[in-house]
């Protein structure tokens, strides 16, 4: 028998930062402080368990953009993948519009009116061949919604990672929240920005009440074990070549019955 599965849900990408500054220790926990990339890994990791009937994908950009997971309904996998992300892994800069172009890419084989890209950043585009705001409208034509976060206080100086492996107080270059906008309002998606953890976690409160809408319909067999049968008659003609070697019943002591 076969039965018509409809899924609601989106087809979620999310682009992740993972420039040097992302180990700025100006967020906290616990009242310790903690780097951008040690909260947006939390907040996003409890994000993704809850989101249930969606396709996740994880786009990581520096100097250059990488897929590091393809939409799927595997939930954990991504999770994992993210758990191993780490700043500087794609390079220090920071590639904005290749990532926004890039997850265009994954999400247009996906069926319209679920592609959501969710596009965490704390700085302003320095690398990178495609134009943010060019991406932008590419997007908007291939009706991707565009949710950007930026993430970062509003400190003057902070403690950054260098190259030395040492922690050394820097000046933050700030976030283009007016491009961040910009590139959210082309597409019908919305700008947060996101100051401390809190914050941080009442943005993914609100895109996570996004309405679903169905995502994809499938005919999917039901399968029916039938294996039973044939085994039982297996087993049937087993024990009766064992009670009956040569065609005569088996006796005990070795003998056999007339």
């Amino acid at each position: 028998p076969r039965t018509e599965v409809s899924t609601e849900g989106y087809d979620l990408m999310l682009a992740v930062d993972t420039s040097r500054s992302m180990t700025a220790l100006d967020f906290s926990r616990n009242n310790r402080p903690v780097s951008r990339m040690a909260v947006v890994k939390g907040v996003m990791g409890k994000f993704i368990e809850n989101r249930g009937g969606d396709r996740v994908g994880l786009v990581i950009f520096g100097n250059q953009a990488f897929v590091q997971s393809p939409l799927t309904l595997d939930l954990q996998a991504v999770r994992g993948v993210l758990n191993d992300v780490v700043p500087g892994m794609a390079g220090n800069a920071t590639a904005m519009g290749d990532a926004i172009a890039l997850s265009i890419k994954k999400l247009r084989e996906r069926p319209e009116g679920s592609r959501v890209l969710l596009l965490v950043t704390d700085g302003e585009s320095t690398a990178g061949l495609v134009p943010p705001m060019e991406a932008a409208r590419l997007a908007a034509r291939e009706g991707v919604r565009i949710y950007a976060i930026g993430v970062g206080s509003n400190k003057e100086e902070v403690m950054i990672l260098g190259t030395d492996g040492q922690y050394q107080e820097e000046s933050d270059i700030g976030m283009d929240e007016n491009a961040l906008t910009r590139i959210a309002g082309l597409t019908g998606g919305a700008y947060f920005r996101a100051t401390n953890t809190r914050a941080l976690e009442e943005i993914y409160g609100q895109i996570d009440t996004l309405e679903k809408t169905e995502a994809q319909s499938r005919t999917v067999m039901i399968p029916r074990p039938l294996f039973q049968w044939p085994l039982g008659l297996a087993l049937l003609v087993l024990l009766g070549m064992g009670l009956f070697p040569e065609g005569r019943m088996r006796m005990p002591g070795g003998t056999y019955g007339a």
